[in-house]
């Protein structure tokens, strides 16, 4: 795991794709139980170490993450989730040419049975923004930058398949993925207030060099 910042009260680092952030039916190594022990083994902790989850990010989804190492820390940063005032930035990778920027809008239901969220009158409001960073027209894909304004699960992926603007190599909402491919999709930037100093802190990762991002690096 990558550590992009640590005090006495936050852990903000880099999730890689494919790990799951807490414990999953996979019995996989989550990111939170890994962070735990780095804290106790750099810490020498006796006992149970605290970490409190703030956000989340789909197993496949790499990118930025914030932790609290305080329950004090942990409720200050959910509040700021709650009040709408915790930014999270996306970039991603979808099928076809997309307007340069817009806002979707959707009910999205999930079913907790079979882990997948749909577009239903019976669902949440979910609200996002995105913005055209470019287009490829030899692979007709577009990279885009997208602001979650509510956060509802695979809220991203599922808003774009149901505009045909299926995200790169989705398992589970693109049709046209295939096996193996992984989701062109990263939490690129975070931006919050610190829970103690108040200050506005921003953390900011680059894109991954693999295919399909690669495309996108070609100047």
């Amino acid at each position: 795991m990558k550590i992009l910042y640590e005090d006495n009260h936050l852990l903000v680092v880099v999730k890689k794709p494919n790990v799951p952030v807490c414990e999953d039916d996979s019995h996989d190594l989550d990111l939170l139980t890994s962070l735990k022990q780095y804290l106790k083994e750099k810490y020498h902790k006796p006992g149970n170490v605290y970490l409190g989850l703030v956000h989340r990010l789909d197993r496949p989804v790499g990118g930025v993450m914030v932790f609290a190492k305080t329950s004090k820390a942990a409720s200050r940063l959910s509040e700021q989730v709650r009040r709408k005032e915790f930014k999270k930035e996306y970039t991603a990778v979808v099928m076809g040419k997309i307007a340069v920027s817009g806002q979707y809008e959707d009910k999205l239901l999930k079913n907790s049975k079979t882990n997948i969220t749909q577009v239903d009158e019976k669902g949440k409001l979910s609200i996002l923004e995105y913005e055209l960073l470019k287009y490829d027209q030899k692979s007709d894909y577009s990279l885009v930058k997208i602001n979650l304004k509510t956060g509802r699960s695979h809220q991203i992926r599922v808003q774009f398949a149901q505009r045909k603007h299926y995200l790169y190599g989705d398992q589970r909402y693109n049709p046209y993925a295939k096996v193996g491919e992984q989701i062109a999709l990263y939490a690129t930037k975070l931006s919050f207030l610190h829970p103690t100093t108040k200050e506005q802190l921003t953390f900011e990762i680059s894109l991954p060099d693999s295919y399909p991002w690669d495309i996108f690096m070609v100047e």
